[in-house]
Formats: C-alpha cells, sequence, structure tokens
C-alpha cells in the first residue's frame, strides 16, 4: 500500500473514531475551536480598525502636517504639567508658516477651547424640536476644505471674505445634516448653535471611513466668526499643507520657525508637536500589534489546554483499542505504521477543531460587518489559524502515537 493510500485510510479511520464519540471528540477541540475563533476574529477586528483608522487619517491628505502646542500622536493618559502650562500656538503662527516656510502650499487655522486636563465644553446644535449634543465645533479658516479634501454633498464652504467680516455661516457634516435636518435640505437654512444663530451654506459629504463617524457630526463657523462669539478660547491648532513630495522639509522648516517664533533655546526640546497621518499611523499599528500578541497569548493558553485535552483523549483511545493495536502488529503493521495512525487521527480531531473555528469566525466576522463594526478576516489568518490547529494535534499526538507503537504484541492480544 502506497504512502497516499496508507494516510487515506489513516483519516477515514480516525472520522469513523470521530463519528463514534462525537460529543467526546467536540468537548476534546472545544478549546482549539475557541482560540482558533477569537485569534482570528480578533485579527480581523484589529486589520479593520487598522484599515478605517488608516482610511481616515488619509482623509486629511497624506501631505498634511497638524501641529499643536503639544505633541498630537496617539497618547494615553493627561498631559505633564509642562505640557498644560505651555502657551498655545498663533493665529500669526500660521501666518507666518503660510509665508515664510517654501514647502508649505497652505495652512488652516483652527480656534476651539483649550485643551488642558478639563474636558472640553459640550456643543449643542438644534434645528426645530431636532437636537445634536457634543458635537465637533470649531472655527477654521476658508481653506480648510480644500486642505483636508473636504468634498461637499451640497452647498460650499464659506469664502474668505466671509470670515473677515465674521459672517453667521455654518458648514456641517453628513451625518449632522441626517440629524437635524431628517426631513429637508439643510443648505439655506437656520441652524441654533450654542445660543448663537447661523445659516447652513454647505454639508459634507459622507466620509468613507467607518470608524470616524464623530467625524461627519462636525459643524464649523468661519475662524473669526468663531473669535467674536468665544473670545476666551484661546487654543490654536494649525494644519499645513505641504508641497507635494516635500512633507518633510515643510516639517523641518515649520519647527525651525517655530522654535524661533517661541523662543525656544537650542539645547532645549520643541514646545509643540508636529505629527502627520503616516506618523499616526505608525503609532496606531504599534498599539494594534502590542494588542495582538498579547491575545495570542491569551489564546495560546486555550490551544495548550485544547492540545492537553487531545492527548488526554487519545492515551484513552490507545487503552481502549490495545487488542485492535495488537491484530494490526499481528498481522504486519510497523511500529511507525501504528504511530502514523494515531497521529493522524490527532491532526484530524484539531484540524476539524480549526475548520470550525474558522466558520465560526467567519460567521461572527460577517454579522460584526452588518454591525457596521470594522472586521476584515484576512486569508493568511485562516491559513495560520488552520496550521496551528493542526500543528497542536501533531505536538501532543506525539506521546500517545509513541506509547501505541510501543505495545507488545502478545500482551495486547491478549488485552480485555
Amino acid at each position: 500500500m502506497t504512502h497516499s493510500n496508507l494516510l487515506v485510510e489513516d483519516i477515514k479511520m480516525a472520522l469513523e473514531t470521530i463519528r463514534t464519540h462525537k460529543v467526546r471528540s467536540f468537548l476534546t477541540v472545544l478549546g482549539v475551536v475557541i482560540g482558533t475563533m477569537v485569534a482570528i476574529l480578533v485579527a480581523s477586528i484589529l486589520l479593520g480598525v487598522e484599515k478605517n483608522v488608516q482610511d481616515s487619517l488619509n482623509e486629511f491628505g497624506v501631505d498634511n502636517l497638524f501641529i499643536l502646542k503639544f505633541d498630537p500622536g496617539i497618547r494615553f493618559g493627561r498631559l505633564s504639567p509642562e505640557e498644560r502650562t505651555r502657551k498655545p500656538l498663533t493665529y500669526e503662527d500660521g501666518v507666518a508658516i503660510k509665508e515664510d516656510a517654501p514647502a508649505v502650499k497652505d495652512v488652516v487655522i483652527e480656534a476651539l477651547p483649550h485643551i488642558g486636563d478639563t474636558p472640553q465644553p459640550i456643543r449643542t446644535a438644534r434645528n426645530k424640536n431636532h437636537e445634536l449634543t457634543n458635537i465637533q465645533f470649531r472655527g477654521v479658516t476658508s481653506s480648510y476644505a480644500e486642505v483636508v479634501n473636504g468634498k461637499m454633498k451640497e452647498g460650499r464652504f464659506y469664502t474668505e471674505q466671509e470670515d473677515l467680516h465674521r459672517a453667521d455661516v455654518v458648514v456641517i457634516g453628513y451625518d449632522a445634516e441626517k440629524s437635524l435636518f431628517p426631513d429637508e435640505t439643510a443648505e439655506g437654512k437656520q441652524l441654533l448653535v450654542d445660543g448663537n444663530m447661523y445659516t447652513v451654506i454647505g454639508v459634507f459629504d459622507k466620509k468613507k471611513s467607518t470608524l470616524n463617524q464623530a467625524g461627519d457630526v462636525e459643524v464649523f463657523i468661519p475662524f473669526r466668526t468663531y473669535k467674536k462669539h468665544y473670545p476666551q478660547d484661546d487654543e490654536i491648532v494649525l494644519i499645513a499643507g505641504a508641497q507635494p513630495g516635500m512633507k518633510a522639509i515643510a516639517e523641518d522648516q515649520i519647527r525651525g520657525l517655530l522654535r524661533t517664533r517661541r523662543r525656544v533655546p537650542l539645547n532645549k526640546p520643541d514646545t509643540f508637536g508636529i505629527s502627520s497621518a503616516e506618523q499616526l499611523g505608525v503609532q496606531f499599528r504599534d498599539i494594534m500589534a502590542g494588542i495582538f500578541q498579547l491575545v495570542i497569548c491569551v489564546v495560546s493558553v486555550g490551544l495548550l489546554v485544547g492540545g492537553v485535552g487531545v492527548m488526554n483523549i487519545m492515551l484513552m483511545s490507545v487503552t481502549e483499542r490495545t487488542r485492535e493495536i495488537g491484530v494490526r502488529k499481528a498481522i504486519g503493521a510497523r511500529k511507525r505504521d501504528i504511530s502514523f495512525q494515531f497521529i493522524t487521527e490527532a491532526m484530524t480531531l484539531t484540524g476539524i477543531g480549526g475548520i470550525l473555528g474558522v466558520v465560526l469566525s467567519l460567521i461572527l466576522s460577517f454579522l460584526m460587518q452588518l454591525a457596521h463594526v470594522p472586521s476584515s478576516v484576512p486569508f493568511w489568518a485562516i491559513l495560520v489559524a488552520l496550521s496551528v490547529a493542526c500543528s497542536v494535534g501533531l505536538f501532543f499526538g506525539i506521546y500517545p502515537a509513541v506509547k501505541a507503537a510501543r505495545l507488545d504484541p502478545v500482551i495486547a492480544l491478549r488485552y480485555e
């Protein structure tokens, strides 16, 4: 009998054993099923979230630089005492960057409440009996839509003249319109924001990213209009759009300008932070990689438990089939034939567990997508999961297989 035929026969015998002991086999590989399912599901969620975060960042422009008084990167915890006491950036800083940094094409200047350890004030927008709380409300200069690639669903963005004349006009996000104007078009209508009345002149198109839903409830008014209504809000955020292919040069020019304007000594670190979509994406990937490693450690425990269960059930199988092993040896089966049979059975058992885990993870991933949770199951994750599941069977099936192969055929035939 050829090796391929022998393998097919061993797999058939393994499947017959599993069919005979369905419940016992299922409980044995339950750890493998859960471990495989969790690993694939977590990988799919993390990859989906990462893709959505990167898409969301890229929507603000791959050549854009974000400048704040502290590091705008992904961070946890509060600002340091030194960061809290830093003086904010200024409107003049933005103008200086636009005029004196040749690698910078344009600069957006944003006004918003002071950023510190206290929560940001909650702004509310109202239209008749429709209300939307915790909107993204800020004042931005007229080049915002162009710099961040903001596409308009209807209407237009406000002009520099409307900003200079402090016009009470507003541009809102796609979801903000759906919530505040569910049965009508927002353009040309009045909108009450935090007690002040504005005229809606434009609505942003829906963003591609499904993660940054908060970005679709944005409410923007002209920079000087914002300062007219909120003179106490002193926080300034700058978005510098670099010339194509000159982002690194633009960053160096901006850093040099701001260090000079903020009188930072040569031996002292920056008193501001500069980042980009690419840098934020790298930081986020590093965080996701750390989370994935932690999850893999937890999943490994489940696979270890499942593997011990497989070894235990295979040892029981060796005991139950001692006479069968004796018969096979008596008619010429070699030690390696016996060990190969039990290893194949163990790998078939965990392989089926891996397949069940893959199927369950695909179903759950599909359900999450229906619920708008970012999830994308990569093909490599399925292959790795199945390989690991079979490897668990191989590793934990070796000892029972060796024990079966070493049985004395005479003693095995006498076994009752």
